[in-house]
């Protein structure tokens, strides 16, 4: 059972030490927050303590609990803490293994973020010097040296020390930067953890960081390192990210709406978690009191605006799909796992899955915007990279969908006239299914108020499309029905024949009934609404 805890803990004190010896102060300001019991994961890092697979890397998009998790490790092996009370109550004290380990072992803790405004090409001298420089403290028979594994060798040697080393945002020093920056990082990370008189100092390493370790050729460039990413997340797949159950119990202690949250900030599939949440916008809505987007605190379209020209036809087509609700194919294989050397759509496609602007299913192989908090950030990429047809039918997608409430037939069907010739560049309307495409598009606004649905199962059969209205909407609902040079009156009797508005009468007392036609011989559309009333 996930425990969730309200604290006020003590305070514990702690030395000046930087990145070794320094206390569980960073934990302690978590515990007293909203937090919510990850501390599972630290059984899975226990078993691999002194082991073969002690080198472990964990990746997930920004803001996932990452460094929550972290912090968590750093407090519990830490030798100069004592943690006990700050894990009371939690899940890894019913593990047999809680106290074999708890506050046993010199650890260090590098969060590379702190060296973020120092300049690329000095940072990783600078850190080793901080590195070296904060060792010293902690053993003062230490000789000044350079490079900080030939430090931890010597202290080793003189001790019979072994350390467990804490990497938060492994990757921030390579994310985007040119080759020579990246090589001299990597073979840092490779003289510690590849060469023998280094890599047997360590009883565990994890790291944490956005992309898996990069590849070299068809390979990790740190092949004895065990990785978890959000493509491939193995037993680490429930600590990152929040699961249904954890926000339905956080939405029933915060008196928050389920439905609204789900709408927001689900639709992450992350290996056998089918419905995973981005816990910050999680946070951040209950600390705030509403479900609006908090992508854009942590990302920005800019961020992928470069992306998208690279393969720009076959990506466009595939973002496009993915705004109307569809699921897009991917080989997720061929990505070296590095923002530099993206070459075509599934490259584009995978690193936008590592970003958290995607969700991938395993099973289907296909990704899909996984909800309408990164929706928003697909509606700027749109917007600012100059595909006019898209932008325009989505900046009118709001007067089409008041229209359509306010039974506005001619203006409705003169949309989807005017929408036609625009989109015909991306969408080539000739049968009911591409005018589904079409149509959805046209109606992209909606998704702000309603839950949309393809084919969805309603009465005798199945409607073409069906707008249910968020919790506490006062919108109707919506339900269309397409035919393809056939007539209004056949889309509006289908309706009524197969009784597809009884699926809508327990989200709303009144129901719009949308009957579209497209005429082929005069290339035009014809719209035909009725209302539906308990």
């Amino acid at each position: 059972m996930t425990i969730f805890v309200k604290s006020c803990l003590p305070y514990t004190q702690y030395t000046m030490s930087e990145f070794i010896d320094y206390g569980n102060w960073d934990f302690q300001s978590v515990r007293k927050s909203n937090f919510v019991d990850k501390s599972g994961l630290l059984n899975v890092l226990n078993k691999n303590i002194d082991s073969e697979n002690r080198f472990i890397c964990v990746s997930r998009p920004r803001r996932f609990g990452k460094s929550v998790a972290a912090k968590m490790a750093y407090a519990y092996y830490d030798r100069s803490s004592d943690s006990r009370q700050l894990f009371s109550g939690l899940e890894i004290t019913q593990s047999p293994d809680f106290e074999q380990h708890l506050n046993k072992y010199p650890t260090i803790y590098i969060d590379w973020n702190r060296f973020a405004e120092i300049d690329k090409y000095e940072r990783l001298r600078v850190a080793q010097q901080r590195l070296c420089a904060d060792l010293k403290e902690s053993y003062p028979f230490l000789q000044e040296q350079q490079f900080f594994s030939n430090a931890l060798v010597e202290i080793n040697k003189k001790t019979n020390d072994r350390f467990i080393l804490i990497i938060d945002e492994w990757d921030m020093l390579i994310r985007d930067v040119e080759k020579d920056v990246q090589d001299e990082y990597v073979n840092f990370l490779r003289s510690m953890f590849k060469s023998n008189s280094a890599g047997k100092t360590f009883l565990l390493v994890y790291m944490t960081g956005i992309l898996p370790i990069i590849k070299t050729e068809t390979q990790s460039a740190l092949n004895n390192f065990t990785e978890y990413s959000v493509i491939d997340p193995g037993v680490t797949a429930q600590y990152y990210g929040f699961t249904k159950q954890e926000v339905e119990q956080l939405c029933v202690e915060n008196n928050m709406n389920l439905d609204l949250m789900t709408h927001a900030y689900d639709g992450y599939i992350i290996g056998d978690q089918k419905s995973m949440f981005n816990p910050n916008s999680v946070m951040m809505s209950i600390l705030k009191r509403n479900y609006i987007s908090y992508w854009s605190k942590t990302a920005s379209f800019t961020a992928i605006e470069h992306y998208i020209h690279i393969d720009a036809d076959n990506v466009r087509t595939r973002i496009i799909e993915m705004m109307n609700g569809e699921a897009v194919p991917v080989e997720v294989t061929s990505f070296r796992n590095d923002m530099k050397n993206v070459e075509n759509c599934d490259d584009v496609l995978t690193l936008l899955v590592h970003l958290g602007y995607l969700s991938y299913n395993p099973e289907t192989q296909r990704v899909m915007i996984p909800n309408t908090e990164v929706e928003g950030e697909f509606k700027n990429t749109v917007r600012f990279a100059d595909w006019k047809e898209v932008s325009q039918a989505v900046g009118r997608s709001f007067d089409l969908i008041n229209d359509t409430i306010e039974l506005k037939a001619a203006k409705i069907a003169a949309a989807f006239d005017e929408f036609r010739p625009e989109s015909s560049s991306i969408l080539k309307i000739n049968d009911e299914n591409s005018m589904a495409c079409a149509i959805n598009l046209a109606y992209y606004a909606a998704r702000a108020y309603y839950k949309i649905y393809r084919e969805m199962p309603a009465g005798r059969g199945f409607a073409d499309m069906v707008f249910v209205p968020l919790p506490r909407s006062p919108r109707p609902a919506v339900v269309v029905e397409l035919k393809y040079n056939k007539s209004t009156e056949s889309a509006i009797d289908q309706i009524h024949r197969k009784n597809y508005p009884t699926c809508l009468q327990r989200f709303s007392n009144k129901i719009i009934l949308v009957g579209i036609n497209y005429n082929k011989a005069e290339c035009r559309h014809e719209v035909e609404l009725e209302v539906v009333e308990r």
